[in-house]
């Protein structure tokens, strides 16, 4: 399990991103999700339950910008500065407003980053978070299946979800957004899972077509996992898929 214990950490070389300093807005000793997902390098949400500490934004603004003067007098500023950290930011009540704080101090000390968010896109439907991530350069959006049970069996949501609904919330986006897809096989308490298949990929690229991001990121597991009984998927496959998404004329990258 991998817990983020500051507020600001890294830089951190990013498969995606480059060099990324991480935000996180959640709290220090465990995770706060409304995912539980099987694969989640932070663990699963019980582990973390004890701890309901949240950032206040001035906390985070004072430690993001610290961490930024410190860099810039080192001339060793970020690509990119992300949203991630121990579970889903858009959950942080104060979201909106440390957006903001975040692109004003991005301004100020290291105008070249790109500001990130990696979200599970449960809260994109509320308006504030819609607005909010419509501020951020690269909004980075979750949907790992088009099939509800294939939702539950890997993202297991802690509350109602529905894939029609984020599909709607995401097209609102008008493709100014990033699709992450988390490809994987395995078995998780004797259920199989796979969402690789022919039918799987066949609908996900139905909703790919349909939603035409700006880019899509695939890309399969790297770290040790909660659940222990996964898999990860060849590089090669990963490229395979891909290259059905870039045959639409949309940018991919993968990392295996």
């Amino acid at each position: 399990m991998i817990l983020f214990e500051n507020i600001v950490f890294g830089p951190v070389k990013s498969r995606r991103l480059g060099t990324s300093l991480g935000i996180n807005l959640l709290p220090l000793h465990g995770k706060w999700c409304n995912f539980d997902c099987i694969y989640c390098e932070c663990g699963w949400n019980k582990d973390g339950r004890n701890d309901k500490q949240l950032h206040p934004r001035s906390a985070v603004r004072a430690a993001l910008e610290a961490r930024l003067q410190q860099l810039a007098s080192t001339d060793e500023l970020p690509d990119a500065i992300t949203f991630s950290g121990n579970g889903e930011p858009t959950l942080h009540p104060e979201f909106s407003g440390i957006v903001g704080d975040v692109i004003a101090l991005r301004d100020l000390y290291a105008p070249k980053a790109k500001v990130c968010l990696l979200s599970n896109a449960t809260n994109i439907g509320k308006k504030e978070v819609f607005q909010a991530l419509r501020r951020i350069d690269r909004p980075i959006l979750k949907l790992d299946s088009g099939f509800a049970e294939t939702v539950k069996l890997m993202n297991c949501p802690q509350n109602d979800y529905s894939i029609k609904n984020v599909v709607a919330a995401l097209q609102a986006f008008k493709g100014e957004f990033i699709l992450q897809t988390m490809f994987l096989r395995g078995e998780h308490e004797g259920v199989k899972i796979d969402n690789t298949t022919p039918a799987e990929l066949d609908k996900w690229l139905h909703i790919v077509a349909q939603l035409r991001p700006k880019e899509v990121m695939i890309y399969t597991i790297d770290r040790a996992t909660p659940a222990k009984n996964l898999q990860k998927v060849p590089l090669e496959e990963l490229e395979t898929i891909a290259d059905k998404v870039r045959a639409m004329g949309i940018l991919v990258r993968t990392a295996g």
